[in-house]
């Protein structure tokens, strides 16, 4: 008998309470399950349960080796779930999360290629400028912009965006382009409540530190499509972050200003619940994410 066999006996004795229903539940015989524990009673030199006629109890040192033997056992049993699903073709949904512009502008097109790569995969993606929680939604991953609170999710990071001020050229030669954050309180401003939570002061970073700006925009909005929209059309200068913009800069519908003043970036992160298995198309869709996503953003 190899030495996982007898631990994978003495884990089953130790969690059902008895060599009789250990011996039950691994389909061997009472006087095999008994022998192999004694043997390996023998081997530790330590004695792993005190037995009576009635009942049987784990001593001190065998619940502290029954803690170590299941996570030994846990991460044989993930090794072999690895080397099988290495072996099958990825199936399954896929269920994941995203701010919603980045989502489409970024996430969206990762999943797209991974479907085509991928025909027995289906994937349900859920768009949202707001924390939802991974698992009482089901989802398998979320990917999420900013600092990260303490939590049991798994977290890698895949690069980093800015938080910065734009504003339409028109809207610039009409107002004139701001030098410094303390100018602000003199332009029209397109606030844009998930990437400024509070909506009448604005941070940035100086020479000397932070800065915090008390502002009165003209126009708050919960929606980035909605900010930038109105910056495009010359209401105001407005805060978002830089992947949000891309195409407006592309083609000089916006500018930036402030520059100089902008704080510091923002980490993007693919996070996971925690666990010692992934199932193959979580694990190779993080994989494809990460590096193309820090193909883009980590610089």
């Amino acid at each position: 008998m190899d030495r996982l066999d007898t631990w994978t006996i003495f884990a089953a004795v130790g969690e059902q309470g008895g060599f009789a229903k250990a011996a039950r539940q691994l389909g061997r015989s009472p006087a095999a399950v008994t022998r192999a524990v004694a043997a390996l009673e023998e081997r530790l030199g330590v004695r792993l349960f005190n037995r009576t006629t009635r009942s049987v109890a784990l001593t001190d040192d065998g619940l502290r080796y029954l803690e170590r033997c299941r996570h030994v056992l846990g991460e044989v049993a993930a090794l072999e779930a690895a080397a099988s699903d290495a072996r099958q073709e990825p199936q399954g949904s896929l269920a994941l999360t995203a701010p919603v512009i980045f989502g489409r502008l970024h996430v969206l097109p990762i999943v797209q290629r991974f479907l085509a790569d991928y025909p027995a995969v289906a994937a349900r993606l859920l768009l949202l400028d707001r924390t939802v929680s991974l698992v009482e939604e089901g989802l398998d991953l979320g990917i999420r912009i900013g600092r990260l609170p303490d939590s049991s999710l798994r977290a890698i990071q895949a690069g980093a965006v800015r938080r910065g001020v734009y504003a339409s050229p028109a809207y610039l030669r009409r107002r004139g382009t701001p030098k410094h954050p303390r100018d602000l309180p003199a332009h029209d401003l397109v606030a844009f409540s998930a990437a400024t939570p509070v909506a009448d002061r604005w941070s940035f970073r100086g020479a000397r530190g932070s800065i915090s700006v008390g502002v009165r925009p003209r126009l708050v909005v919960n929606s980035g499509e909605a900010a930038i929209d109105a910056a495009v059309a010359g209401l105001g200068l407005t805060a978002v972050l830089s992947y949000q913009v891309t195409e407006e800069i592309a083609a000089g519908t916006l500018r930036r200003v402030l520059a100089s003043f902008e704080p510091p970036p923002l980490p993007i992160h693919l996070v996971h619940p925690a666990g010692r298995h992934l199932p193959a198309r979580v694990r190779l869709f993080i994989d494809r994410a990460v590096a193309e996503l820090r193909a883009k953003f980590a610089r």
